[in-house]
């Protein structure tokens, strides 16, 4: 009699032993599983931000004295595309240009909008004026606009882009970038990240206008 309890006592216990190791298996398995669901939505995350958003360090001084170098900015890749927005005066955006960087490829610019598709954009003594309009420029380092154009109609599908600081930006003013081609916006400046004490939306000068 004694045996036989004791044979039923090592058969219970080796059956507990056994449903203990499957349970820690089927806990190790879940565990895995979960990892590899939240590594896959992690990387679908960030696959569909990588879609809308681009981050982007200000390297020049041509949009002073509302950006500087080192800004940690962040460009909406949609704002014109899937959100089905148009750019609008005064924007910042971000395009390919034609110039080439350190590494031969096509240089990212900054600039902020100032002339939509048929627009006619003259520039003399100092002061833009669009459609016969004198525009503001109290946003602008200096104040002031430097070059000679008369009557530039801007064509369709491109913009007239300028930096803030105008006396030493290189943009639609010059012929080494002129118009520039929709399709070559990367996206819409809508976020400032750095410095610190500037973290905050782009407010855009001519909104209110």
């Amino acid at each position: 009699m004694d045996q036989d309890i004791l044979r039923e006592d090592t058969i219970r216990s080796e059956e507990i032993a056994k449903e203990v190791e499957q349970e820690e298996k089927e806990s190790k398995s879940t565990i895995i599983r979960e990892w590899i669901r939240d590594i896959l939505v992690a990387i679908i995350v960030a696959l569909v931000i990588m879609q809308f958003i681009k981050p982007t360090i200000v390297k020049q001084r041509s949009m002073e004295p509302n950006f500087y170098t080192n800004d940690y900015l962040l460009v909406n890749r949609q704002s014109y595309g899937l959100l089905g927005g148009e750019p609008q005066r005064g924007d910042v955006i971000v395009f390919r240009s034609e110039l080439a960087d350190d590494q031969g490829e096509s240089k990212l610019l900054i600039k902020r909008v100032i002339g939509l598709p048929g627009d006619s954009i003259t520039v003399t003594q100092g002061k833009v004026y669009i459609n016969g309009e004198e525009q503001r420029d109290d946003y602008t380092k200096d104040q002031s606009t430097n070059g000679e154009i008369v009557d530039l109609i801007v064509p369709e599908g491109t913009l007239f882009c300028m930096g803030d600081n105008r006396l030493v930006s290189v943009d639609s003013r010059s012929p080494e970038v002129g118009f520039i081609p929709y399709d070559a916006i990367v996206g819409k400046v809508f976020l400032r990240l750095y410095p610190f004490n500037k973290i905050g939306g782009i407010e855009n000068p001519y909104k209110g206008d």
